[in-house]
């Protein structure tokens, strides 16, 4: 492989993660990414286009996305208004065509990193409405005649969250990794990515009560590893001792984010 993605300093992966990343980029196929919130979906595409070198360009995904806006924007409006002040260039119509982002990667002279975030978030035809440029790399611009091929295939990362399921033609062409959650030991390894003082006996607490929270099946929303970095840094900014962190259950407002599951824990305590 003439690129091999080993993760990067500021990114824990799994060898299955960077293997998956290794067979997309060798089989020129989108990578999707599915895994519950916090689980570092998203932050993969910045550390894949940072250990290769890559620019990379994000699209976020909204309920409200269409296919054709990742490709290009005609403003007919912005023309409309142009041309009634008389200003000159009104009449080349490539002047209002503005690329979207994966129109952008397209278009780039290098090869870059494409991420398509949270892809579910679209309605069930988003995906499909994507199969020829993710096939082709390539679109056409119907108002001024012109092709939009990548000279180099973009690196595409696509992540779901898995609030709808995507159809079984583009899942067929696409490589597919789950991220599951990290266990006690990889989570050490995120943790000291973020911090480089933290005293073992806070992590130690502070360890033991987060996946305490996690495995009590009556907490609805689990607490993700994000929430616990930002656990971590209230623990460290307040200076608590390291013997109260299960005693007294500090700032249980960082990890938790329903009253419920507030509630639930204030009854049945760890």
């Amino acid at each position: 492989m003439e690129q091999t993605f080993t993760g990067s300093g500021n990114y824990v992966a799994s060898k299955e993660l960077m293997s998956a990343v290794n067979v997309a980029v060798a089989l020129e196929k989108p990578l999707l990414i599915k895994g519950e919130p916090g689980t570092g979906k998203t932050m993969l595409a910045q550390a894949v286009a940072d250990a290769l070198g890559k620019k990379l360009i994000i699209w976020n995904i909204k309920s409200t996305t269409k296919a054709k806006d990742g490709l290009y924007v005609y403003d007919t409006v912005q023309r409309l208004y142009d041309s009634q002040f008389g200003d000159s260039g009104v009449d080349d119509i490539a002047h209002y065509i503005k690329l979207g982002k994966m129109g952008e990667a397209f278009d780039s002279p290098e090869q870059v990193v494409l991420l398509i975030d949270e892809i579910d978030k679209a309605d069930l035809e988003f995906p499909n409405d994507l199969l020829w440029e993710l096939d082709r790399m390539e679109f056409y611009i119907h108002e001024t005649g012109r092709t939009v091929k990548a000279a180099h295939r973009p690196i595409v990362i696509i992540t779901s969250n898995a609030e709808k399921e995507l159809p079984d033609a583009f899942l067929r062409r696409c490589i597919f990794h789950y991220i599951d959650f990290p266990d006690e030991k990889i989570m050490r390894e995120i943790i000291a990515v973020h911090f480089n003082d933290l005293e073992e006996n806070v992590l130690k607490n502070a360890l033991e009560v987060f996946y305490s929270i996690r495995d009590k099946r009556e907490i609805r929303k689990k607490p993700s590893t994000s929430e616990f970095i930002d656990w971590i840094t209230a623990l460290k900014f307040s200076g608590i001792s390291e013997d109260k962190i299960k005693e007294t259950l500090p700032f249980m407002g960082v990890l938790l984010k329903k009253d419920e599951d507030l509630l639930v824990l204030k009854k049945g305590g760890l």
